[in-house]
């Protein structure tokens, strides 16, 4: 989708993978840039956590290169690539402190084998100072992620959130390449998702490497990352900024998969002169496509039009901020996103209108169609 930058970062170019006459990577391309937080963003089984092990060197590409900071690693041993990764099970050493976790990574780096022997490593040379070294650098790493009080527990006396706060310690230590996140959120409750979002993205703002961050979660996605990547299928569909991915998806998948609640996809017919028609209603919007398409309106760009195309209440959600309403659009099922004020009963007949600027066309292919207003839209 992108091509590969030798500039630095972390880049992937047309890297495809066959399992069992599967195609589970369809020529992946994308990059990262030096200090860029990109969310990897799809359903599960779409292909994700196997670019991510790719990247790292765990599983094999049957083609397509890796590059990491500039050079290619596509051959290289996993240790040998410069990346750090967090994982969603946090793979922590259960007898190990916070501290001796953080450190482990250093250790490996800087202590030879016989250096990290517990007793008989300590009385070799260069011994002592490289773990006073790595002593000062645990510190200095743990304090920003307020575990400075907890150095001395061992995994099993943390919190869920506290031993995420670790794993990210002992990645960041490294002063790796390229960060690789692999839903690490996953097993946090809710609340501790929302404050471990701001953690990762602070800490990507303090380390400055390229980050790459897999989730199945949009609003993860949409709130820490600088651009998205949206996958399905083994292909990446769109790479943009969250709002442009929100607001001017390129494809239908794309369109779809984002938004909370999901946008409406309505049938419509082009006419030969280009009008759209819904449920047999012109629009008041016109096209260079002719036949059946797709219209898409998100939920809060209906609005309550006295002169509008009839829908029916099914139900409503009053959900303190906003109500949301489910309606019948003739053959039709609607959500809208209405003012708190607005409850209405069900089987009642509202008229709605629409935004024209926010609304998206597609293609039977698909693909994005152009969409001019020639009226105010009325459906």
């Amino acid at each position: 989708m992108e091509p590969p930058s030798d500039t630095g970062g972390l880049s992937v170019d047309r890297v495809a993978l066959t399992i069992g006459g599967s195609a589970i990577l369809r020529g992946v391309s994308l990059h990262v840039a030096p200090g860029e937080f990109v969310a990897l963003l799809g359903p599960s089984g779409c292909g994700k956590t196997t670019l991510m092990r790719i990247i790292a060197g765990i599983q094999h590409a049957d083609s397509g290169t890796v590059r990491i900071g500039g050079r290619n690693v596509s051959a290289a041993h996993p240790a040998e690539r410069d990346v750090a990764m967090v994982f969603q099970s946090y793979a922590l050493y259960p007898h190990l402190t916070v501290a001796e976790n953080i450190a482990v990574p250093l250790a490996m780096r800087r202590m030879s084998a016989w250096q990290r022997i517990p007793l008989l490593g300590g009385a070799l040379p260069g011994t002592r100072a490289a773990r006073e070294a790595i002593t000062r650098d645990v510190a200095r790493v743990a304090a920003p992620l307020g575990l400075s009080h907890l150095l001395d527990r061992r995994p099993g006396q943390l919190s869920g959130g506290q031993r995420q706060r670790v794993a990210l310690a002992r990645a960041v230590i490294r002063s790796p390449g390229a960060f690789l996140m692999d839903e690490p959120l996953s097993n946090l409750d809710a609340a501790l998702r929302v404050t471990m979002r701001r953690e990762i993205v602070e800490v990507h703002r303090r380390v400055g490497a390229a980050t790459l961050y897999v989730t199945h979660d949009q609003s993860e996605a949409l709130t820490m990352a600088d651009r998205i990547a949206v996958m399905q299928a083994g292909e990446i569909l769109q790479v943009a900024s969250p709002e442009v991915i929100y607001r001017d998806p390129a494809d239908l998948r794309v369109a779809s998969f984002i938004g909370s609640p999901r946008i409406n996809l309505l049938e419509v017919t082009a006419e030969e002169s280009g009008r759209l028609l819904l449920e047999g209603t012109r629009t008041g919007l016109s096209t260079p496509l002719r036949g059946p398409a797709t219209l898409g309106i998100r939920p809060e760009d209906w609005r309550l039009d006295g002169t509008g195309i009839e829908a029916r209440v099914e139900h409503a959600e009053f959900l303190g901020d906003h109500t949301l309403l489910h309606l019948r659009l003739g053959a039709a099922p609607v959500t809208m996103r209405a003012a708190p004020s607005l409850r209405p009963v069900t089987g009642e007949a509202l008229r709605l209108s629409f935004d024209p600027a926010r609304a998206l066309l597609f293609g039977a292919d698909g693909k994005r169609a152009a969409l001019a207003a020639r009226e105010p839209a009325r459906a």
